[in-house]
């Protein structure tokens, strides 16, 4: 996966919804990658999921074969990927 264009679009992604990059997490071993959002007020669960699909739409998961987890600076990554799954239920 090309980091710089990664970068970008999620950069992108996150000042639409009034958000910042507060940290990007690379593993480029496993190609696992995690962002953590942040924003007056605390970014919510409509931030992290709309910078999550903004990635989504942009590179292939099938190619690209990576992991992405997207989170709040009041949330941890786990804990983002827990409420996904309680709304997706």
């Amino acid at each position: 996966m090309e980091r710089q264009k990664f970068e970008q679009i999620a950069s992108e992604a996150a000042q639409q919804r009034g958000c910042v990059l507060a940290e990007i997490l690379f593993n480029d071993d496993d190609n696992i990658f995690e962002l953590t959002l942040d924003k007056e007020g605390g970014a919510d669960l409509e931030d992290c999921e709309a910078v999550h699909r903004a990635i989504l739409s942009a590179f292939d998961r099938d190619i690209e074969d990576y992991s992405l987890t997207v989170g709040s600076a009041g949330i941890s990554a786990e804990e983002a990927d827990e409420i996904l799954k309680t709304v997706k239920e």
